[in-house]
């Protein structure tokens, strides 16, 4: 038999690979194929450009059509800047509550989906249970469309996936969109007492910052259709997070450049968003040529993540409903990978323990209770599971 393992040591396991995003997640994913190994399944790694990185996907059971995916990433935030009150790599148990970074997001439900494999492989399966692990999702949900394309040439098709980002085990069935770009501009330096001949790329910068605030306040005073006033908040938000530039106060600044993400219902598009920016970025670029043709503004996207959809009658949300109880309502504001998968063929809900509001904090924790509610979930899928003609 494999690596015998509870649910607690898993994740104290999982949590004890430093795999922050800027670095590398194989130590982690190779000893997740090892421990799948050992229990007859074999793993199958998508690794990034870089080869520093990997995805990792596997199947337990009979390879079938109509199993059931369990999503999760394997990367986390940094701890740099944080007042940690233990070890944030080492899981420690106080008041009720498992602490360490990723016990919330995500590497609890990675080990409770880790731990299901071995209630898989005991009891049998007659429809398979397929796990899939990513890298780079808190950096723009980067290494999933990889692994979702390889599982879809090398798997049977599934009948619905359960991205497992907290949601106190309620079934969410819609998140917002979103893209994030960088915007840099070149500007001219002049002595700021001959600012008329020069570019200030901080103040053209400016400009546009104040184009975007002023689309967030149209946005906010605007009268929600019903389907986004679900959301919180019920509008696309436009924000500039990071903004650097300039040399001194006295000299027009040559460079600046700033960090965007928007975020939209699903009843919006973010590229569309991403559009109407640029025909403001062409217009004030012209002006500024107009000045000095060495001036220029370039725009990086950084990342694009889609939005996840309501499904009428969806396959995914009637399993997590049954294996849950939770019959509300339920969409976030915050992106995950679970749009991704929808946009290429799958039915998909977000269902995973704990609270969205301990993810990226200092002393993050998953309360025992929600981690016991997620292995009761897994044991419940393995019922289903097994129990499929």
């Amino acid at each position: 038999m494999g690596m015998e393992l509870t649910a607690r040591e898993l994740l104290e396991k999982l949590v004890s690979f430093p795999t922050v995003s800027d670095q590398s997640n194989l130590e982690l994913v190779n000893w997740v194929a090892e421990y799948l190994k050992s229990w007859g399944a074999e793993s199958h790694l998508v690794y990034d450009d870089t080869g520093d990185k990997a995805d990792l996907y596997a199947l337990v059971g009979p390879s079938v059509e109509g199993g059931v995916v369990l999503s999760g990433h394997t990367d986390v935030v940094p701890v740099e800047g944080q007042e940690w009150s233990a070890d944030p790599f080492t899981v420690v148990e106080r008041d009720g509550r498992l602490f360490g970074r990723g016990t919330c997001d995500m590497k609890g439900f990675d080990a409770l989906a880790l731990w299901a494999v071995q209630a898989a492989v005991r009891r049998g399966l007659k429809k398979p249970l397929i796990l899939a692990l990513s890298y780079d999702e808190e950096v723009g949900c980067l290494g999933a469309p990889r692994m979702i394309d390889a599982m879809r040439q090398t798997l049977p098709a599934a009948e619905a996936v359960i991205v497992g980002e907290p949601s106190m085990m309620k079934v969410v069935t819609g998140h917002k969109g979103a893209v994030g770009f960088k915007t840099h501009v070149r500007g001219f330096e002049v002595h700021s007492s001959l600012v008329h001949t020069g570019v200030s790329a901080v103040m053209t910068a400016a400009r546009l910052v104040e184009w975007l605030r002023q689309r967030l306040e149209e946005n906010i005073a605007a009268t929600p259709n019903p389907e986004d006033a679900l959301f919180e908040p019920p509008f696309t938000t436009l924000h500039v997070g990071v903004i650097h530039g300039g040399t001194a106060s006295n000299i027009t600044a040559r460079d600046c450049e700033f960090l965007t993400d928007i975020r939209c219902p699903p009843s919006q598009d973010p590229q569309d968003w991403l559009a109407r920016f640029r025909q403001e970025v062409a217009r004030v670029e012209a002006e500024i040529r107009a000045i000095r043709p060495e001036a220029a503004i370039t725009i990086t996207p950084r990342m694009s993540n889609p939005a996840l959809r309501p499904e009428r009658n969806g396959a995914a949300e009637r399993l997590a409903r049954m294996l849950t109880g939770d019959n509300g309502r339920h969409v976030v504001s915050y992106g995950t990978e679970a749009g991704q998968f929808q946009e290429r063929g799958h039915s998909v809900v977000v269902c995973g323990p704990g609270d969205i509001a301990q993810a990226h904090q200092p002393d993050e924790f998953i309360s025992i209770e929600q981690f016991q509610a997620g292995q009761r979930f897994m044991e419940r899928l393995v019922d289903h599971l097994a129990a499929q003609g």
